[in-house]
């Protein structure tokens, strides 16, 4: 079965919007861990909007799932705290300075030798790596170049055609994983993934090892409760 890994930045964003502790991120993660999550996903970005470095650092202490770091390894500060943390899996993707959320995927053939360069780093630290990429075909046989472990495919293109068009929305992604699965790339996904349109995907993508959801599952947590929407996610994708 598909892992869920839910990404918490949403609930340390509430949190520095008081000051203080509430909600408490480290009991929200140790919470989701025993509510069923396979994982826990993160984003810290330069400017600690949401997650902050020192949340990293006491969530690797901590959790017994799979921990998944995303970030954009041309900061430094991200690289040592990686390498310092050494979660289970860490996620490239290829933020601007200041952008409000991920938005578009590695360009895999430009960027070639230096994913090359740091995928093996990480790699040599058993750190298992992914990138997010588009759900392009020539993007995913530039990541197999890159020696990455993993792919992302970056969901948002699906989600906004799903309600329009569901079976053309799914094509390009179901393409993608094939030439994933052919090239012996393991597959995650995520981005605006909802309890409206996970089960659809889920079921036309082969080989989908694990998807990271944070928003749109925070945001149901509001109406059907924390534990309740976990394992609502959890059902979608069995």
């Amino acid at each position: 079965m598909t892992k869920l890994s839910v990404n918490i930045n949403k609930i340390a964003t509430l949190r520095n919007s008081r000051g203080g502790n509430n909600p408490d991120v480290l009991k929200t993660a140790l919470d989701i861990e025993r509510f069923g999550a396979e994982g826990i996903t993160v984003h810290p970005r330069p400017d600690e909007r949401h997650i902050r470095y020192s949340d990293v650092r006491e969530l690797k202490m901590h959790l017994t799932t799979e921990f998944n770091i995303e970030g954009n390894p041309l900061e430094k500060a991200f690289i040592k705290l990686v390498l310092d943390t050494r979660p289970t899996q860490v996620t490239l993707v290829p933020d601007t300075e200041g952008q409000l959320t991920s938005d578009h995927g590695w360009d895999t053939l430009t960027y070639r030798d230096y994913l090359i360069d740091t995928i093996s780093m990480f790699k040599e630290h058993g750190i298992r790596t992914s990138i997010f990429v588009d759900a392009d075909v020539k993007m995913i046989e530039g990541a197999k170049e890159t020696g990455t472990d993993r792919i992302e495919l970056y969901t948002e293109s699906y989600a906004a055609q799903y309600p329009k068009n569901k079976e053309q929305a799914i094509q390009p992604f179901i393409a993608a994983a094939n030439k994933a699965n052919e090239l012996g790339i393991g597959l995650n996904a995520g981005h605006d993934l909802n309890l409206e349109n996970l089960q659809f995907f889920s079921q036309k993508i082969n080989g989908l090892l694990e998807v990271s959801i944070g928003h749109a599952l925070v945001c149901d947590a509001i109406y059907y409760g924390l534990e309740n929407t976990v394992q609502l996610y959890k059902r979608k994708l069995s």
